[in-house]
């Protein structure tokens, strides 16, 4: 196990020694976190994903999956995890008070502005400044292989999002190509303000690489992939 790779990383965040994250390939599995040597004393926080926008501040692991999108904690040995399969897995990282949030961005919650509440929640919590948080952005479906509807693209427009760079034209009428991506980067800089050099990307695509995982290329297969993020002890 400690030879293969199951999971990447981004070396803007590798950086910090006290943090550990990861975005799971397709054959890392939950179990794994139990016998890898980096990640076995951690204690796993999981969510009951609902596409939604709620967003939690956890100081101890609960006792079951808690119903949210997202997670914030300041405690070291939680292990915060994001299950994906096309959606974008997203991790902030405020360097100056040691907090961390894991955040799970499908369409609905990226139009939500899921993000935004997030680093808000942050702010209030712990008071995470912009310039000294790092955001980490994992493999995510890509635009030109993300075809939504003419229901989706308005609801962006409404929540504020500007259409160029975020949509381009379907190959039909009232078919639009998403790109989570940069809608989330929008947010962070445009909105929450973080500096461009703060804001770290796996440029992959779920659904063109067979090492990941993707909804949409495989309907049937309930399999996620495993994305985590925690506070070394």
């Amino acid at each position: 196990m400690a030879n293969e790779i199951k999971y990447l990383s981004l070396g803007g965040l590798n950086c910090l020694p006290w943090l550990i994250h990861g975005f799971g390939l397709a054959d890392f599995k939950l179990e794994d976190l139990k016998v890898h040597p980096e990640l076995a004393s951690f204690q796993p926080v999981e969510m009951n994903q609902e596409h939604s926008t709620r967003v939690l501040v956890i100081e101890q692991q609960p006792e079951s999956k808690v119903s949210a999108d997202g997670l914030i904690t300041s405690r070291p040995g939680l292990l915060l995890i994001v299950k994906t399969a096309d959606c974008l897995p997203l991790f902030l990282v405020d360097i100056e008070q040691r907090v961390i949030a894991a955040v799970h961005g499908g369409w609905r919650g990226t139009g939500g502005r899921i993000v935004e509440a997030a680093f808000e929640l942050m702010r209030k919590s712990f008071s995470t400044r912009p310039e000294r948080t790092l955001a980490a952005l994992g493999p995510a479906i890509e635009a030109r292989c993300y075809e939504v509807g003419q229901e989706v693209y308005d609801f962006f427009l409404r929540q504020g999002f500007p259409a160029d760079g975020i949509f381009l034209s379907g190959d039909k009428p009232g078919h639009f190509y998403l790109d989570l991506r940069a809608a989330n980067r929008w947010l962070l800089s445009r909105v929450i303000g973080l500096p461009a050099e703060n804001i770290f990307s796996l440029e992959l695509c779920t659904f063109c690489r067979p090492q990941l995982l993707s909804h949409r290329r495989q309907p049937a297969d309930p399999a996620r992939l495993i994305n985590f993020i925690g506070i070394k002890n």
